[in-house]
């Protein structure tokens, strides 16, 4: 898919401080790895590397969606930038839009924006779950999937 741009200091805080430059990048690759890993996300020979604040990652997702997802996963963690996405997909399918949250945004919001309709709300927050825990629950610089829906 390729590189994706984050907001560095928004999202979930998963790194510690206090190491070396080397252990700091190997511990969080390990973090992200771990994270994406408690999301039940099926990704064959998933490999993450850290390095400044990019995350790079390769493996062949079993969906588009999941792809989509394991991006965001990395991207909305606080620290990281960008993401190198190096993924494959076992089954290609539609590319979803994605949508980074600004002040004053809400699901419903970005619904009518996207699809016309603010009803459709639910498409987006099923479309970012597990990641969202409920629909009011997002922030400024969230970056959200927006599925292709027909």
């Amino acid at each position: 898919m390729g590189l994706f741009s984050f907001i560095k200091n928004a999202g979930a805080k998963v790194f510690g401080i206090g190491k070396s430059t080397e252990e700091e990048a190997a511990d969080k690759a390990t973090k992200l790895f771990d994270a994406v890993d408690r999301l039940g996300f099926e990704v064959r020979d998933l490999n993450i590397e850290v390095d400044g604040d990019t995350a790079k990652v390769w493996g062949e997702a079993n969906s588009q969606e999941t792809r989509e997802k394991v991006v965001l996963v990395l991207g909305n963690t606080e620290g990281i930038a960008s993401v190198d996405d190096r993924m494959t997909v076992a089954v290609e399918e539609p590319q979803a839009q994605f949508h980074t949250v600004v002040s004053g945004d809400s699901l419903s919001k970005i619904a009518k924006h996207y699809y016309g309709d603010a009803m459709k709300y639910p498409v987006i927050f099923e479309a970012n779950k597990p990641m969202l825990k409920s629909p009011d629950l997002i922030y400024p610089g969230q970056v959200l999937r927006i599925p292709v829906i027909d």
